[in-house]
């Protein structure tokens, strides 16, 4: 019973409704509560002069948003509000579904009646802090709002299940603890509350208190007050108004408004509706189960998710080891290249400085030898060797003159690693996409006139104006091709095609607004759209048979349409980033076909390659 408590808790005070009544939204608040939010009206707006124009219907008349639009939200005592309210007599500084609510006009009249039966200030207005509907009240107040004594009746057997502790129903703010309950007046008190509403004094002196858990108690025990109609207090519901939906006494079917209704018996209609409500929640038990289970293999997800991720990160480190290794591998082999050469090298110029070692060794033997000649003063013997001596002096000079005297290496490596392709293969690592996405399109999102069939792969429209129908896959990364064919084409109208955010516009052609990026067809061209702008217009248009296609490629940001195969124009959309979801636009005039999970075509895969 605990995920039921959210239900018996007042969507302004965030509580256990106390005295709750039914609005005619059917959403419940507390009297109190109610009795706050209760706010004044122009006269143009009251009951009596909507009723004297003629455009009452019911007792209760919801304003139209655009008179509603009048009053500022201080005004109305009701807005959205995200934070704290600023005025610190509210009764709830926040409520649940982030109502703010301001402090009535003038605080309640402190009697031992509950503050919400007391008169409300003429032509009040009240808006639904659930659904936000306003609705104007009439002479009656909020005496005219039947109670939810069911509810009451819940949420007393859900306290006794928890033995939680009652609390005063007359507090203005939070509640307190009750202390007593007076057993005449049926209402339980604090020691504050019970001072200052029900003093031991005058008919009250009269009345019984007892402790609060003896009150609840006899409150159980004793027979539950039979609920009374709101526009004949002394009348008990006799009858069941078919037409209007609600309990009525025998007064309403003599002279009241449901004289010249439909009426059944209450105690039948009690029957059928618990049988309606039986049935209706037979379907609902269903549906909970299989959120259950859907939940159950959400969290089974959650853990696998986990598994296949460490799997994948050992996977992704082994890739990128056995990169390293390879690197390394080549690196060992081009450091042995290098210090090969480095050898060669080295060997070349040390025998170079060998062979020139010995030469010059040779020419300086060869240079003193004939100095000591020159020294002689024996002209026989000096002529006897000096034309051999001439002649091994020029042969010795003519030995260094030929390349002898210039190294045979250089101290130059060359050699230059060319790391230009492999530094773009690693700049151009990356995942690729395994799997062709597949998807449907999406019942969820799309405009009520859409009509779905073929598992949800194939859509027309019951409207004339254009509708927007989204699929259930969005996209924020990697290349991704779908088709769409043409089933039905009748009158010449301009479906859309292309890709839009999850909250675009679904009641106008898709590209009106800036949430959406399409081109729209007709029978003889097509033109590219987005936020209203029309550009490219391009000849070649579409009939029943007819295929399109879409490319959304979000590693280069660009979309590109087709059809029949052809590229139709330049690439429609530049610079696209972010999540888009496919879309289509169109009217009863058409209707489309979904083909998804196919490849980017081989064409654009080639010249995407070259590009």
């Amino acid at each position: 019973m605990e995920e039921m408590e959210e239900e018996l808790k007042c969507p302004v005070c965030g509580s256990f409704y106390r005295e709750p009544i039914i609005l005619p939204c059917s959403h419940n608040l507390c009297q109190a509560c109610a009795r706050n939010i209760l706010v004044q009206t122009p006269e143009s707006e009251s009951p009596q002069s909507r009723r004297a124009s003629g455009s009452g219907v019911s007792d209760y008349d919801y304003l139209d948003l655009d008179k509603m639009s009048l009053y500022s939200e201080a005004d109305s005592g009701y807005g959205s509000y995200g934070g704290f309210a600023s005025a610190p007599t509210t009764p709830c500084q926040k409520s649940p579904n982030g109502v703010r609510v301001f402090p009535p006009a003038m605080p309640p009249p402190a009697t031992h009646l509950s503050p919400a039966l007391a008169s409300v200030p003429r032509n009040s207005c009240i808006t639904c802090p659930q659904c936000h509907r306003s609705l104007i009240l009439d002479d009656r107040g909020l005496r005219g709002f039947p109670k939810n004594r069911v509810l009451e009746g819940v949420i007393d057997r859900y306290q006794q299940s928890k033995a939680a502790a009652l609390k005063c129903q007359l507090c203005e703010k939070a509640p307190k603890e009750a202390t007593v309950m007076c057993e005449q007046c049926d209402v339980f008190y604090c020691d504050p509350c019970r001072l200052r509403c029900h003093p031991p004094r005058g008919p009250l002196a009269k009345h019984r208190l007892v402790p609060p858990a003896q009150g609840r108690v006899s409150r159980r025990l004793s027979p539950r007050k039979v609920s009374t109609c709101t526009d004949h207090e002394l009348e008990n519901h006799s009858m069941y108004c078919v037409q209007c939906k609600m309990p009525v006494c025998y007064q309403c079917l003599e002279e009241g408004k449901h004289s010249s209704h439909e009426v059944k018996a209450l105690g039948a209609m009690w029957k059928l509706h618990k049988s309606q409500l039986s049935q209706a929640l037979n379907g609902l038990s269903d549906r909970a189960k299989e959120a259950k289970e859907f939940l159950v293999q959400l969290r089974n997800m959650v853990q696998q998710i986990q598994e296949n991720s460490v799997e994948f990160e050992a996977c992704l480190v082994a890739q990128c080891d056995a990169l390293i290794d390879a690197l390394n591998r080549r690196k060992a082999q081009l450091l042995a290249r290098v210090n090969k050469e480095h050898e060669h090298k080295l060997k070349v110029v040390r025998d170079q400085i060998s062979h020139c070692t010995v030469k010059l060794r040779q020419t300086t033997g060869l240079m003193e030898y004939c100095l000591e000649v020159i020294k002689e003063n024996d002209p026989s013997g000096f002529l006897q060797i000096s034309d051999a001596l001439i002649r091994r002096v020029h042969l010795t000079e003519d030995q260094w003159g030929k390349g002898t005297l210039t190294p045979r290496m250089t101290t130059d490596f060359d050699l230059s690693l060319d790391n230009s392709p492999l530094l773009q293969s690693i700049h151009q690592l990356d995942f690729v996409q395994v799997k062709v996405a597949w998807f449907a399109f999406d019942p969820g999102s799309a405009h009520s006139d859409i009509i779905f069939s073929n598992d949800n792969l194939t859509v027309t429209c019951s409207s004339y104006d254009d509708r927007v129908v989204l699929g259930k896959t969005g996209f924020s990364k990697g290349v991704h091709y779908w088709e769409l064919t043409v089933d039905r084409y009748d009158n010449h109208p301009d479906p859309a095609f292309g890709v839009a955010r999850i909250d675009v516009m679904k009641d106008v052609m898709l590209g009106k607004d800036d949430k959406a990026w399409a081109m729209y067809v007709d029978n003889n061209r097509s033109w590219f759209m987005h936020n209203n702008s029309h550009t490219n217009r391009t000849e070649g248009g579409i009939t029943k048979g007819a295929t399109v296609g879409v490319l959304l490629d979000l590693n280069r940001k660009t979309l590109t349409f087709f059809i029949n195969d052809e590229q139709q124009g330049p690439i429609a959309f530049e610079n696209v980033e972010g999540l888009f979801f496919p879309a289509v636009s169109l009217n009863r005039n058409v209707q489309v076909t979904l083909h998804t999970g196919l490849p980017v075509p081989d064409f654009y895969s080639s010249r995407a390659s070259i590009a």
